[in-house]
């Protein structure tokens, strides 16, 4: 999967992520989220997160190769898996509590965030391992 934004959408993304975990308790504070408004905040919020990992995972690094790129195809390989089975261990225990009603929504935004740490995992992995493969010659 080739990097499509510039490299200063990586942290502008975990900005955008850090404003929608706390734009909900913000809003709380100034008064402007009452009991009506609730979905339409908590939704903006997810969408905002998603906007910050799609940011996050299709900006280019500072020293974008190959090597990052066959990364970021395993982090989303993983992140697919991870995801199944998290949302699997969430149908099973719905089931063991006879839950009937809720239903899970946000599993987009797990696979998104699973793919972000994923990634950031193989980044930092492969640093170490150049390093220390530098080291040994």
């Amino acid at each position: 999967m080739k990097a499509l934004l510039p490299v200063y959408c990586r942290p502008l993304g975990y900005f955008v992520i850090a404003l929608a975990l706390f734009l909900p308790f913000l809003m709380l504070m100034i008064g402007k989220m009452t009991d009506g408004n609730l979905l339409f905040y908590k939704e903006c919020s997810k969408l905002l997160m998603m906007l910050g990992a799609m940011m996050i995972l299709f900006a280019f690094t500072k020293n974008e190769s190959k090597e990052t790129e066959q990364i970021r195809n395993k982090a989303t390989r993983n992140a697919i898996f991870l995801t199944v089975l998290f949302i699997f261990g969430g149908m099973l225990y719905r089931v063991w509590k006879g839950d009937i009603m809720s239903v899970d929504t946000s599993s987009f935004l797990i696979f998104l965030i699973l793919n972000i740490l994923c990634l950031e995992f193989g980044i930092k992995k492969a640093t170490v391992d150049r390093l220390f493969k530098r080291d040994r010659r």
